[in-house]
């Protein structure tokens, strides 16, 4: 069981691998050729994304999805 401190450190560590999962894919998008390459790209940089939003919803439960939401609100 993580202390208090510690799961704090892991969620900002979570939301700050969300952010940059995000940004990499809002990149791909305009940054990579049109087609499956682009597609596949996005694709992983979302599923990476759930995989972050799972461990993050074990350490703070239903209140994950929230504050994935206010950090990519707050994206740039």
């Amino acid at each position: 069981m993580l202390g208090a401190h510690e799961q704090r450190s892991e969620v900002a560590r979570l939301l700050s691998e969300i952010s940059a999962e995000y940004e990499a894919a809002q990149r791909g998008m305009t940054g990579l050729s049109y087609g499956s390459s682009r597609h596949e790209f996005i694709t992983a940089r979302m599923e990476n994304m759930g995989q972050l939003h799972t461990q993050l919803q074990t350490l703070v439960g239903d209140a994950a999805i929230a504050m994935i939401a206010d950090q990519l609100t707050n994206f740039r």
